[in-house]
């Protein structure tokens, strides 16, 4: 499969695929939720909306990133969450219905902030006279492709729980599998720079990450909130969706090399989360055996 194949077909496949996924385990009652956890709920759009891009902009000056690989990691902070961080909260004994929750909202909010965190970093990094503007049939293309599927799914959800049940894990392994291919295309269509463009962002998006789920989870224990409930919104910030990043990279601005950053992330997120899930499950499990026992 040519790099160009997958940019032009497998990439708009594969975020459908991914949107749809997490509409199939959305329902109205997610958006009501945010009324159940108000705190919980603003301290982790807090974290995604402000804390992220903030964090972002000081690793990509603290690295002294190249300005296509630096938007790329703002590309990053501006993307919500996805079904990923949903699965990787359940293995760490998280609570999952606020990851659904968080997800839904910000999936909707980014719709308005991604265009203006996007355009602030274009400017920012690149120079007002290379900004390459997000007019509004790009946004629009954005929005259907992602608000779209996510539709499908709620509506086969809410008519037909049962079909929706049965889709749920092939649709998170045909997930998985297309976005190995779309990082693979990010790669490959800038693989004659890779080794160069790995030194120069790896350290700075593992960096990116870390600090990432480390404030997610921290920051809402500090105003608070339940543990589990700091595990799912540290799997929130620390898990973003790379390819609505990489699409909007290559698809939407056009500018390949600003799709590496998302594609290297997407890579390191998976080890330093599986990690991070490992040590809260291994804590929840010790905390729920040192509990003294429930009198009969």
């Amino acid at each position: 499969m040519q790099p160009s194949t997958i940019t032009n077909v497998v990439m708009p496949l594969a975020l459908g695929i991914i949107m749809l996924g997490l509409g199939l385990s959305l329902t109205l009652d997610d958006f009501k939720r945010v009324l159940t956890y108000p705190r919980a709920v603003a301290v982790g759009l807090f974290c995604q909306m402000i804390l992220l891009p903030a964090v972002a902009v000081g690793v990509a000056h603290l690295f002294e990133l190249p300005a296509p690989l630096a938007v790329g990691l703002m590309l990053l902070a501006a993307a919500p969450g996805g079904a990923t961080a949903n699965l990787f909260s359940h293995l760490a004994k998280g609570d999952v219905a606020l990851n659904i929750t968080l997800t839904a909202v910000n999936s909707l909010l980014a719709l308005f902030t991604l265009p203006l965190i996007v355009n602030w970093a274009l400017v920012h990094f690149m120079g007002e006279s290379q900004v390459i503007p997000m007019v509004f049939d790009k946004v629009l293309q954005v929005f259907v492709i992602v608000l779209g599927p996510v539709a499908i799914g709620m509506a086969v959800r809410r008519s037909k729980p049962a079909l929706a049940d049965s889709l749920d894990k092939p649709v998170r392994i045909l997930s998985a599998l297309f976005l190995v291919l779309v990082i693979a295309g990010a790669v490959a269509k800038e693989r004659a720079h890779l080794a160069e463009y790995f030194q120069q962002v790896g350290l700075a998006a593992l960096t990116f990450n870390l600090v990432s789920m480390a404030a997610g989870f921290i920051i809402p224990r500090l105003f608070g909130v339940l543990t589990k409930q700091a595990v799912a919104i540290g799997m929130e910030i620390g898990i973003h969706n790379g390819t609505l990043a990489i699409y909007i990279a290559n698809q939407i601005l056009k500018q390949d090399d600003m799709a590496i950053s998302p594609a290297i992330y997407s890579l390191i997120m998976f080890f330093t989360a599986a990690a991070f899930s490992t040590f809260m499950a291994r804590r929840a499990g010790s905390d729920e055996a040192a509990a003294p026992a429930s009198a009969p």
